[in-house]
């Protein structure tokens, strides 16, 4: 007998490209071919010496077990102690949440929020997750289109015009942004707050990427609407991917219910994993001396990528991407990294990944890696794109 059919919102999510690109290449390394990894937003410096002995210590102890839902109390802490440190922002560490990622932050955040149907603004392009998320949770998608006109953000007058048009449930934003490396200033974050507050819209700031700036420290939306929802994670300017560490600050209504469902979707987040992100804090000298090479990696492709023709994007206010227009060699930017990898040996994620309907034109580097890495890809293009 066949098997019963699937839920049908399954269709509706769709492959994270990003990742397909890295099982493709990864299969082109085990065959012998040569790869440079541009394609993943993944540091590949270790986590710092600090968070390896943390857990180290915590494993010679012997006890790994559950923790609170919600995560270590000193953990919570010790993150709210960081608003008041980096930002000046006083958070209670009750509103904290640990989690299992930011990933399983917004699983978190968008259960507790919203019902299915609700209608949430994103940016296009943006990160592929939140679409995908939505739709497997039955959220509607409403995208912001983004480009050099709007400053590559999503702004006030555009979450006014989508509100309009048919009711908004919540709005949310990632700066620095993926795919962009796009920061929003204090004054775009204060005007969107305010205009999702006066119209009843949840505010969501995803806040992944601070830490991870090269002009100008990132501002937390924390510091313009106390009621914000952040989402946050040691993932990435702590080097820590692996580990599955994030967390939330959310509304103290939201505790509660963000609590019982992380006690019953993963009942806690792991405990080493916790107790290595306390000590992340304490690492900053090195995580610093590690962005140093993120920034000098920045500087080299912005100046050689434009002199073989990549230059159009927006501008790489902070994370470790950089999104490049490819339109003038390719209208399809999915085949495009496809023959990259397979001729070059450059693996890149194709802007589809981020924008279903203006990414056939754009291609997203991640330059998390080595200068070697970036001087490899430059060579290798400019021979390519000749």
């Amino acid at each position: 007998m066949p098997l019963p059919p699937l839920p049908a919102r399954l269709s509706r999510v769709s492959s994270f490209l990003a990742m397909d690109v890295l099982a493709a290449a990864r299969t082109k390394e085990r065959a012998g071919g040569d790869v440079v990894h541009m394609e993943v937003g993944q540091p590949s410096a270790p986590a710092p010496r600090r968070v390896r002995e943390a857990a180290r210590a915590a494993l010679d102890i012997g006890q790994v077990g559950y923790t609170e839902a919600l995560g270590l109390p000193s953990l919570r802490e010790r993150i709210a102690r960081h608003y008041r440190d980096a930002y000046g922002v006083d958070v209670a560490p009750e509103r904290v949440v640990a989690t299992t990622g930011s990933s399983a932050g917004f699983v978190l955040a968008f259960l507790a929020l919203f019902e299915p149907g609700a209608r949430v603004a994103i940016t296009a392009p943006g990160y592929p997750a939140y679409r995908n998320i939505f739709a497997a949770l039955g959220i509607e998608p409403v995208d912001i289109a983004v480009d050099a006109a709007s400053g590559w953000v999503m702004t006030a007058e555009a979450v006014e015009r989508a509100h309009r048009e048919a009711p908004l449930a919540g709005a949310l934003v990632m700066s620095p942004a993926n795919p962009s490396g796009t920061m929003m200033g204090r004054e775009a974050l204060a005007r969107l707050a305010e205009t999702c507050r006066r119209s009843g819209i949840w505010f969501i700031s995803d806040e992944i990427y601070h830490g991870l700036t090269y002009d100008a420290p990132a501002e937390t939306a924390l510091a313009v609407q106390d009621d914000a929802l952040i989402v946050n994670s040691f993932s990435k300017y702590y080097c820590m991917t692996g580990w599955r560490i994030g967390w939330l600050v959310v509304p103290h209504a939201l505790v509660r219910p963000v609590e019982t469902l992380a006690q019953n979707l993963y009942i806690s987040p792991p405990y080493l994993s916790q107790v290595a992100a306390e000590a992340a804090f304490d690492a900053v000298e090195e995580l610093e001396a590690i962005k140093a090479g993120y920034a000098a990696n920045r500087a080299f492709l912005l100046q050689e990528l434009a002199a073989i023709g990549l230059g159009e994007g927006p501008p790489v206010d902070g994370a470790f991407y950089i999104y490049r227009d490819v339109a003038r060699f390719t209208n399809d930017s999915l085949a495009f990294c496809r023959r990259m990898l397979d001729e070059t040996g450059v693996a890149a994620t194709p802007g589809l990944d981020f924008d279903p309907d203006r990414g056939a034109r754009f291609v997203r580097f991640s330059f998390a890696g080595s200068m070697e890495d970036c001087r490899q890809t430059v060579a290798r293009l400019r021979a390519w794109l000749r």
